[in-house]
């Protein structure tokens, strides 16, 4: 894969993770105070630093094959659970995802808690919910960066797609403070659930010892097999959800 490739594959999944964060914690902050949620988001920041501190050399230190072989079957697992809901959400079959009416709900949940101090923290609702989307979200995002930079030699270029990421919706949300609704969501993430499946097809079947014709290149033929198939599926499964029900006649 080139460096190219692999930042765009880093950016576009830690894109989605970083929009999910950000709407938790708009509506935090918009509803509870900002003092507890941003002492929230710097907690979780602390406790996802010292996570890649700890994981980022062990990921290092594992031999290339095995590597390949549990990332390419855990980006198998992550992949093909974006990519079905995906299908369904296109296919008619599941609601799409939608960011206003998350953060709406995410709000409306936010007002209705009690407040409560602790130590340093005027609203401990506040804070523990902006650490929870932080870390829960961010944790996908680490893993993201370690799986695609340890596989391809390259921990360094996928972490600064991964930061370029999260800055990007970070600022984008400092700048209008509301869910980032008008990025296409849903698309992205039939396009990162494509792609994770993608790249867990090739390097899961590395690791377990394949030999891929061309090597990288045959990810060129992959990516478009796998994106084929799933749109293909959902054409097929929205024709079949707007069909009518077949008339039953009665018998005698």
């Amino acid at each position: 894969m080139s460096s190219g490739a692999l930042f765009l594959a880093v950016f576009l999944a830690c894109l989605v993770e970083a929009v999910e964060a950000l709407t938790i914690v708009l509506a935090a902050g918009a509803s509870r105070g900002w003092r507890s949620a941003i002492s929230g988001v710097a907690a979780g920041l602390v406790v996802l630093a010292a996570v890649v501190a700890v994981l980022g050399p062990a990921v290092a230190a594992i031999p290339l094959d095995v590597l390949r072989l549990a990332v390419g079957g855990l980006l198998l697992v992550f992949g093909l659970q974006w990519l079905r809901k995906a299908i369904l959400r296109a296919s008619g079959l599941k609601a799409l995802h939608d960011e206003d009416a998350i953060f709406r709900e995410e709000l409306r949940a936010a007002r209705e808690a009690p407040a409560q101090r602790r130590t340093l923290v005027p609203d401990w609702y506040a804070f523990t919910l902006s650490f929870k989307g932080v870390v829960l979200e961010g944790l996908e995002v680490a893993f993201i960066a370690l799986t695609f930079g340890g596989n391809q030699g390259d921990i360094p270029l996928a972490a600064l797609a991964a930061v370029v990421a999260v800055v990007a919706v970070a600022a984008a949300g400092v700048a209008v403070r509301a869910p980032l609704a008008r990025v296409p969501e849903n698309t992205m993430k039939f396009v990162v659930g494509i792609m994770l499946t993608s790249f867990g097809i090739f390097w899961g079947a590395e690791g377990a010892g394949a030999v891929w014709p061309g090597a990288d290149a045959a990810l060129l033929v992959i990516v478009p097999a796998v994106a084929l198939f799933s749109v293909g599926l959902a054409v097929t499964m929205r024709h079949r959800a707007v069909e009518p029900a077949p008339v039953r006649e009665a018998t005698s």
